[in-house]
């Protein structure tokens, strides 16, 4: 089963649409340079309305371990996604500090980000085309990769549905390709649900 991620949430109508539609996580995106930024306070709100069920991930991008923690610890997210330069010494930093899965995120441009992503001991790992920047990578690089992913980068109602079906991805995971001019678009995110169940990867 194709599991689905409805990242970037950051108004109380976002996580009521999510909370009709139940996909398995959401994400809130604490990286202040980040467009969808939310603050702690902010996501501590919006977790609050949030079904039962849905699990909170917070985005990070090079942020302190300690602060990533001291989030978690306040049960404001679930698991913890990484997106920036952080190395195995963080990954570990990170787990003496928190017991929340880790997801961190890989930039593929060719096998050898592949190796890496790998060789990763975060608890996840997210295959992505870029920064958000809504572009695909080429998924024929994934055609001997057996580890479970997260597919990232570019991902819209109209191309979700061949993903799921060509890849398989354990999560396929969305947020620009859900919005119409950089606000969540609540019939996208309705119409890029409903390709991913299409395919018959829900149970």
């Amino acid at each position: 089963m194709t599991r689905i991620k409805l990242c970037g949430l950051s108004r109380l109508q976002d996580i009521e649409t999510a909370n009709t539609l139940l996909p398995e996580y959401v994400g809130f995106v604490f990286a202040p340079k980040s467009k969808r930024h939310v603050t702690r306070q902010h996501a501590a709100e919006l977790k609050k309305h949030l079904a039962p069920g849905i699990r909170a991930v917070g985005v990070f991008v090079d942020e302190t371990p300690e602060n990533v923690a001291k989030i978690a610890k306040r049960g404001i997210i679930d698991l913890v996604q990484l997106h920036g330069g952080e190395d195995e010494t963080y990954l570990r930093r990170l787990r003496e500090l928190t017991a929340v899965p880790l997801i961190q995120a890989f930039r593929i441009r060719s096998g050898k980000d592949l190796a890496a992503a790998e060789r990763s001991t975060a608890d996840y790992v997210l295959l992505d085309a870029g920064a958000g920047d809504g572009k695909v990578f080429d998924w024929s690089l994934l055609e001997n990769f057996r580890r479970p992913y997260f597919l990232a980068g570019g991902l819209d109602p109209e191309n979700a549905g061949p993903a799921v079906r060509m890849l398989h991805p354990f999560v396929v995971d969305v947020s620009s390709g859900i919005e119409t001019e950089g606000v969540k678009d609540h019939e996208k995110m309705k119409a890029f649900v409903s390709a991913v169940r299409a395919e018959g990867h829900w149970d």
